[in-house]
């Protein structure tokens, strides 16, 4: 399957450092279920876990609060970044969904098969 063929490493920053890293992440398949999500209008809403087929469920968890929306890892149980706005999240995620397409391209894949974010 194309979406667990394209990996590359993922990397979670939270004030200029990064706070988890994991090479070889397929990052095809998170940004597709991430797209799904947000295109979902229950995504303001409801959080969102990666149920991946490479890499279980929860390796990537997005969570909203009364504070705002955090982000979190399975692997680093116990960290979550600081809570974010939605609008600092939604731009967050289309810079990944951006990033993944570029990157999908380099290889000579029409990213078509990506959901709009």
């Amino acid at each position: 399957m194309l979406l667990l063929d394209i990996e590359a490493e993922l990397s979670i920053w939270e004030q200029g450092r990064v706070v988890w890293s994991q090479e070889a992440f397929p990052v095809a398949e998170l940004a597709y279920h991430v797209a799904l999500w947000f295109q979902n209008p229950a995504s303001a809403r409801e959080g969102f876990a990666l149920d991946s087929m490479q890499a279980g469920t929860g390796l990537i968890r997005i969570t909203g609060s009364g504070q705002g929306w955090r982000v979190g890892s399975r692997l680093t149980p116990a960290f979550w970044t600081s809570p974010v706005t939605w609008d600092v999240l939604a731009a967050a995620i289309k810079g990944f969904d951006q990033s993944v397409r570029e990157g999908v391209t380099t290889l000579g894949i029409d990213p078509a098969f990506l959901p709009c974010t």
